[in-house]
């Protein structure tokens, strides 16, 4: 193949992702799907922060704002971020963008030069690898497995740095393995960092949605990481605004004012009424935090309890909304990817393979936790007999 088409393909890979378009393909053909797919939460933004944006737009708030957002949101950033143990930073050592997404390329295509190396924990969120790609940089991925829950760990890091390496990413809640690494890992992770400076890029997106004793520690608040740490978080998951679009970058003065001129490039300023929104979020009541962590406490119960059932493992889910099982551990004979097509088509629930995570098996699905809990156990009920049908038919052929 010659052409335009032959050049972009060059420059933008296919990735696993395509499975998802292809499954949301089969699920529009059908009826009463249960959707344990998407991260999106099915929650609603509470209501004090769509009332904020409601005046914004009645104010007025319907122009282009400061490239690096409004100054208060700026602000409760800021303060949001000291109050949760992170670093100190000034308004002008921040970025509000058009969803953390949106951040990620940002950050890559101001940081990463051709060749230079982006190393990703495997599985992860597959567009830091996009990222690194669209710079022309090289992704190293860490292989993560069960024996360690699927947390990063330094140890495995150090033997994959090489003199070409410089950004190290941490997504702390994991997507899609719901791990969360240990504060102390972290210092070990941040130590490793600075002896072989590194840049990290702290994603903390999750860092509010917790179970258990398990706590998030901030990397920029490190000794010695503030330099070399960019955080990355947003709105969309503690406070179910994914349709909102807002996302934030927090790093040292010196990062910030370049990634500030390309996300001005890209998007001149996020959303006016999105930012007032997010604001009433930081500076408005918190309990719908708490209580939408509570809610998912249950749904993560609710299908730990189901796979249980099944004898089926996963992974500890610790953190964010996700669980991360291992259909391996069925014995049913194939793939998680063709397990995830045949849930869907006979048994009319949707969850997605880990390849399309950068997993580096076919043995595991991301089941998030987006359903209510009687919806979630029926899903577990179609999943059993979706499990017991295809061992019935390895049986009558076998036989």
């Amino acid at each position: 193949m010659t052409g335009p088409s032959s050049r972009l393909a060059k420059r933008v890979k296919l990735s696993d992702a395509h499975l998802i378009t292809r499954m949301l393909e089969i699920a529009d053909g059908l009826d009463d799907v249960i959707k344990l797919g998407r991260g999106d939460p099915d929650l609603d933004t509470p209501a004090h922060i769509v009332r904020a944006g409601q005046d914004a737009l009645a104010q007025g708030a319907t122009h282009y704002t400061h490239p690096q957002g409004i100054a208060p949101l700026r602000e409760a950033i800021a303060a949001n971020i000291l109050a949760f143990g992170g670093a100190t930073y000034a308004p002008d050592e921040i970025i509000v963008t058009p969803g953390g997404q949106q951040a990620m390329f940002i950050i890559a295509l101001t940081l990463l030069n051709p060749g230079d190396e982006m190393i990703v924990p495997c599985p992860g969120y597959n567009p830091y690898g996009q990222a690194a790609e669209l710079s022309d940089a090289v992704v190293v991925k860490i292989p993560m497995g069960m024996e360690t829950n699927f947390t990063l760990t330094a140890a495995m890091i150090e033997p994959h740095i090489t003199p070409r390496s410089k950004i190290l990413v941490l997504i702390n809640p994991n997507n899609p393995t719901g791990s969360v690494t240990p504060p102390d890992e972290v210092r070990k992770i941040a130590e490793l960092a600075a002896k072989h400076d590194l840049i990290v890029i702290s994603d903390e997106i999750y860092a509010r949605l917790v179970f258990g004793n398990h706590r998030v520690q901030p990397v920029a608040a490190l000794p010695g990481m503030r330099e070399r740490t960019i955080t990355l978080s947003g709105f969309s998951k503690a406070y179910a605004m994914t349709g909102w679009r807002v996302g934030y970058i927090a790093g040292p003065r010196e990062l910030i004012v370049p990634m500030s001129e390309i996300n001005h490039a890209f998007a001149i300023s996020t959303a006016a009424v999105s930012q007032h929104a997010a604001l009433a979020a930081l500076t408005g009541p918190q309990d719908c935090v708490e209580q939408m962590r509570q809610t998912y406490d249950a749904r993560r119960r609710a299908i730990c309890a189901g796979l249980d059932a099944m004898g089926m493992s996963y992974a500890d889910p610790q953190g964010a909304f996700y669980v991360y099982a291992n259909v391996a551990s069925l014995n049913l004979g194939m793939g998680a990817g063709a397990f995830c097509e045949r849930l869907l088509a006979t048994g009319r629930v949707m969850m997605y393979p880990g390849t399309i995570y950068g997993d580096h098996t076919d043995d595991f699905v991301r089941m998030s936790m987006t359903q209510p809990v009687d919806r979630i156990q029926t899903a577990m009920q179609r999943m059993a007999q979706v499990v017991a049908d295809i061992r019935a038919e390895r049986l009558q052929t076998a036989g």
